[in-house]
């Protein structure tokens, strides 16, 4: 099957390091990958988290008690600070990009859901990379997003992608923790395979992202199940997202 069009979503536990600091050499990796997926005339969607600890590295602690508050003021400030991170790679590699927002209601059917499918197409037609987050600033709590697994996968159905690649700080699904010797990678999934019961095992502690594996491999499932290949990978891995669309065994596959 050819691929022309994949969604990629990069965590926030892939964006930083273990002092919650954004790292630019990954984001650089990131966007290099990309260009080099644009060259094969491949459309990419990418969804990025990042956006609270880039507002985070600004602000610092602050004095509002209410977390939902806190998280739409850092996301707020960080936002147009991640953007400009990706503006300034993206143009090195002759690219252009432009930052995209939904809440959940957007993707009701309807006028909001057709709206957002004519901005994501007329983007991809001029060979402009969407940007995709939460619009923290404006989601009301109860009907956010469960993390941006869910994004990701809601646009990947929105825009019939060929492939969604999640990229994480692990290198996939574990049979146990992925620090143990005698656990191993499993590089096929089927929908219908029962390895929920891996999960709690391989969980490592995640860090201020807010999709753990269970739910990215929920996600996964749900995503593959509608036809669309799913992969959950390491996105510190240099090459990744190439060596998948070239077919490599890398990460774990969620089929149907």
């Amino acid at each position: 099957m050819e691929t022309k069009r994949v969604l990629v979503k990069v965590g926030t536990n892939v964006l930083t390091n273990k002092d919650n600091r954004i790292l630019g050499p990954v984001l650089k990796e990131l966007v290099r990958q990309i260009s080099v997926l644009n060259e094969r005339n491949i459309e990419v969607i990418l969804v990025s988290s990042g956006s609270a600890i880039a507002g985070k590295e600004i602000l610092g602690e602050t004095s509002i008690k209410d977390p939902s508050i806190r998280r739409q003021v850092y996301s707020s400030v960080g936002q147009p600070r991640m953007m400009r991170h990706y503006y300034s790679l993206f143009h090195d590699y002759g690219m252009r990009c432009a930052q995209v927002l939904a809440t959940k209601r957007d993707f009701d059917i309807g006028k909001h859901r057709e709206n957002m499918i004519n901005c994501y197409e007329g983007l991809l037609s001029e060979g402009i990379i969407p940007i995709a987050n939460e619009d923290d600033a404006t989601s009301l709590t109860m009907s956010m997003f469960s993390d941006n697994d869910e994004l990701a996968s809601l646009v990947s159905e929105l825009l019939d992608v060929d492939r969604l690649i999640i990229l994480s700080d692990t290198d996939g699904l574990y049979t146990g923790h992925p620090d143990d010797e005698n656990s191993t990678q499993l590089k096929e999934v089927k929908v219908n395979q029962a390895v929920e019961q891996y999960v709690m095992a391989s969980n490592k502690k995640e860090g201020e992202g807010r999709g753990g594996m269970a739910s990215k491999l929920k996600i996964a499932k749900h995503t593959a199940e509608k036809n669309i290949p799913t992969y959950i990978a390491n996105g510190k891995r240099a090459n990744v997202i190439v060596d998948i669309i070239d077919n490599k065994e890398v990460g774990t596959k969620f089929i149907h």
